[in-house]
């Protein structure tokens, strides 16, 4: 497919483009000894500038579109955030040329709208922040949801091998899903190259699955989908990776089964930790749903209210593995 068909899809594709080099910028540039540090402070930047930049392009296609993120400029605007506002200005300058503090942070705030409407953008400027911060794997997320329906989905995935087959070549993906139409990639630094669709794998024996998990167990319980992949009979040693990449390794084929399983009682997932990746996923012939079996619902405004935790298959089997969970859920 040929992205300038779908105007809000080129809009996405730029948006995310800039984004993903305002994180390169800020990472070539961040202290080794940062994650040592616990020095949050060049995701933190590289956080706020990405939203700006994203908010900006779509301020300016779809300036009466609504944007619900995580972040607002608060914090930015307050006298202890000056030093911080400083840095991010000075990343979206590069990108966008002249501009005022105050357009940066009007900028960032256009991403802070918390309430469901007809027509909205989602957006996470940078998932997996630990992955950012250890120089691996982290994801710009960007989808436009229309009646509660994902439209467009796009993931930037900065330092993702391009070439599963080859992960000490070319890093860098673009990669996008449109309803109806595929899921396809370009690598991030030629992305007027030819896209390249996505299939899941056709994996039709749950015991030949491989799962794909968070490297962070804080985001997952690793003991309850160990359980899970024993009950299923698969004995591959887990694809481990930080972020919405996960999405996008079962949308290539790289794993055939992602599990996001709640930590704690009551979590509500939030959309733009889901959304971009959910139709990638989707559009390349795989299925995701909750823990319950229940279609992911993105209209209860920032979280997903409706559903507990996701299940991300290549569709071969996904009933199979939404019963184990159910199984094998801790008492």
């Amino acid at each position: 497919m040929k992205p300038s068909e779908f105007p809000e899809l080129n809009t996405a594709l730029t948006a995310v483009r800039q984004a993903a080099g305002v994180c390169r910028s800020v990472q070539a540039s961040m202290d080794p000894d940062a994650l040592e540090k616990k020095d949050r402070s060049p995701v933190t930047v590289a956080d706020f500038a990405g939203q700006a930049l994203i908010c900006r392009q779509l301020q300016l296609a779809y300036p009466n579109d609504a944007v619900i993120g995580e972040e607002g400029a608060d914090e930015l605007r307050k006298p202890e955030g000056v030093s911080f506002l400083e840095l991010v200005h000075r990343e979206c300058v590069t990108v966008c040329g002249k501009c005022s503090v105050g357009e940066v942070c009007d900028w960032i705030d256009r991403g802070s709208q918390q309430n469901y409407c007809s027509r909205f953008w989602t957006l996470d400027p940078i998932d997996g922040t630990k992955g950012f911060l250890r120089n691996d794997q982290y994801a710009i997320s960007l989808a436009l949801i229309i009646d509660g329906e994902i439209a467009i989905g796009v993931l930037g995935c900065p330092n993702l091998p391009v070439d599963s087959n080859e992960p000490e070549g070319a890093r860098g993906v673009l990669a996008w899903g449109v309803a109806g139409r595929g899921s396809w990639m370009v690598p991030l630094d030629a992305a007027e190259s030819m896209p390249v669709k996505l299939n899941v794998t056709g994996t039709q024996q749950v015991t030949a699955s491989r799962f794909c998990e968070s490297v962070e167990s804080g985001h997952s319980s690793h003991d309850w989908s160990g359980k899970i992949a024993s009950a299923l009979g698969i004995t591959r040693e887990p694809f481990r990776i930080d972020s919405q990449c996960k999405y996008f390794a079962v949308a290539r084929g790289d794993a055939d089964i992602y599990l996001r399983l709640p930590t704690r009682k009551g979590y509500q997932e939030k959309i733009w930790d889901h959304a971009g990746g959910v139709i990638l996923v989707e559009e390349a012939g795989g299925c995701v749903t909750d823990i319950h079996g229940v279609l992911p619902r993105f209209n209860h405004g920032r979280t997903l209210s409706a559903n507990e935790g996701m299940v991300v298959t290549n569709g071969q089997f996904h009933q199979a593995v939404v019963g184990a969970v159910g199984a094998c859920a801790p008492a």
